[in-house]
């Protein structure tokens, strides 16, 4: 009888040492979490785009038409010239254009409402020459902090509140261990 008490408390505590689970992360770990995690949840700054029939005068508006044309070229819009008043003699002439989205601006465009859309400016990616600052807090949560490398999209041109001191952003993601996932980002 003693010998199979012995033997249970053995299986025992070889299926609690077989079970532990690896609570401790370092910086390539965290650094391949963040990635994946950005591969599914990008990280990307929205601006509202406005498209429909707009109408340009031609010394007020010149700068904002360039921008729309410049997407024309690129292919992301199509101008269509409605109605253009020329005044005789005069600078002040308006144009009636009709600018529509096209299938190549598709995966930029998060909402569309009838003459506004939701578009990417910026999307981040992680930096690779940066490298991944991390704190382990306690066995199974860690606070990472990376750089972000921001890309502009060809929508950029229509942000009011760019901020061009930096071509790139500091994030902190919260990490929790999962016992059957692993190491995953906290929402």
């Amino acid at each position: 009888m003693k010998k199979f008490t012995i033997y249970i408390l053995s299986l025992i505590i070889i299926s609690f040492a077989g079970c532990k689970t690896k609570v401790t992360i370092n910086q390539d770990e965290a650094g391949e979490v963040i990635t994946d995690y950005l591969k599914a949840n990008p990280e990307y700054k929205t601006i509202r785009f406005k498209f429909g029939e707009i109408k340009f005068n031609s010394t007020n508006d010149l700068f904002e038409l360039g921008k729309y044309k410049s997407l024309a070229s690129k292919g992301l819009v199509t101008l269509d010239l409605k109605q253009a008043k020329k005044k005789f003699l005069s600078k002040d002439s308006s144009f009636v254009y009709q600018i529509n989205l096209t299938d190549k601006a598709s995966p930029l465009v998060l909402k569309q409402d009838a003459d506004r859309a939701t578009v990417k400016a910026v999307t981040y990616v992680l930096a690779d020459e940066k490298p991944v600052n991390f704190e382990q807090v306690n066995s199974s949560t860690a606070k990472v902090t990376v750089s972000l490398k921001m890309i502009t999209t060809d929508f950029e041109q229509f942000d009011k509140e760019a901020n061009k001191n930096s071509n790139f952003i500091t994030k902190t993601y919260k990490l929790k261990l999962d016992k059957e996932e692993g190491w995953r980002v906290q929402k």
